[in-house]
């Protein structure tokens, strides 16, 4: 039977984002996705204006007519994205406890911040809560800036040494992940992300993988990079080489954005380039 993956993320009408670039980006690698929103944006809230209907109240009549049809334990993998508030985190718990089979992969993207800085919505309450939600996942796809929060690091954008952010990796594994990839981490030239894998009771398998940087950053490579990232888990691609070939794609998506002169506030023209992904 076809692979599906409930995706859990808003959607924005304009500025490819979230719900939008991780349906089709998921739907190409095979894998049927189902959405489950939680706010409904005008535009992605780089542009100076946007209408937002906090989808939290529909939430739950929404998760129980999917229970009517049968769909407990239906998908192979439950992938999260940005949650704005504590009530969304505990829907979302709750859901992951109650939908999951006995091989259903989550993949939480911790949407917190960058650069060093949290979002505005991101209270110390926030941040408590959301650390239950990676508890609950099998891989946690956090930015620096992001780990260093869930693992109470303080952050520094540069100079970051293999045993440090093995330390940090393996502080967010102790919560429940048996795959964690730290992402965007600078190195000069290059971007990098560090892997890390618990393989059963034995010293956990690392790797660190760049690619050369390519222009300025801009909206929705982090969704890019997830997508990848979730439909490779269902599919069972090893995590390295999931990693590996998000990375590069992501760095495919930019340089097309570049060469169309797309404004960074509309993200990237992943469409361009879909028909890459499977070359790897």
């Amino acid at each position: 039977m076809q692979k599906k993956i409930v995706v859990i993320n808003d959607i924005a009408g304009y500025g490819r984002c979230a719900m939008t670039v991780l349906l089709p980006i998921i739907s190409y690698l095979g894998v049927q996705a189902c959405p489950l929103p939680t706010s409904i944006f005008s535009s992605n809230t780089a542009f100076p204006d946007f209408f937002l209907d906090d989808y939290t109240d529909r939430m739950e009549a929404y998760l129980a007519s999917w229970e009517k049809i049968g769909l407990k334990h239906a998908f192979d993998g439950i992938a999260t994205g940005y949650l704005g508030s504590v009530r969304q985190i505990e829907i979302v718990k709750r859901f992951i406890r109650e939908f999951s089979g006995e091989n259903t992969l989550v993949v939480v993207d911790p949407v917190m911040g960058d650069h060093g800085r949290l979002y505005s919505a991101y209270t110390v309450e926030l941040c408590t809560e959301l650390r239950k939600l990676v508890a609950l996942a099998d891989i946690v796809t956090p930015n620096l800036t992001e780990a260093c929060r869930l693992a109470d690091v303080p952050y520094r954008e540069k100079g970051w040494k293999h045993k440090e952010l093995f330390a940090m990796a393996q502080r967010l594994a102790a919560m429940g992940p048996s795959r964690v990839v730290i992402t965007g981490i600078p190195q000069g030239e290059y971007l990098a992300n560090y892997v890390f894998v618990k393989v059963d009771q034995k010293e956990p398998a690392t790797r660190l993988i760049r690619v050369h940087r390519a222009g300025e950053e801009r909206c929705s490579t982090g969704d890019v990079f997830t997508a990848v990232i979730a439909a490779d888990a269902v599919n069972g691609v090893p995590f390295d080489r999931s990693v590996r070939k998000a990375a590069g794609f992501v760095k495919r998506c930019v340089e097309e954005a570049l060469a169309l002169e797309t404004p960074p506030a509309e993200g990237v023209p992943f469409e361009q380039v879909l028909w890459r992904l499977k070359r790897g």
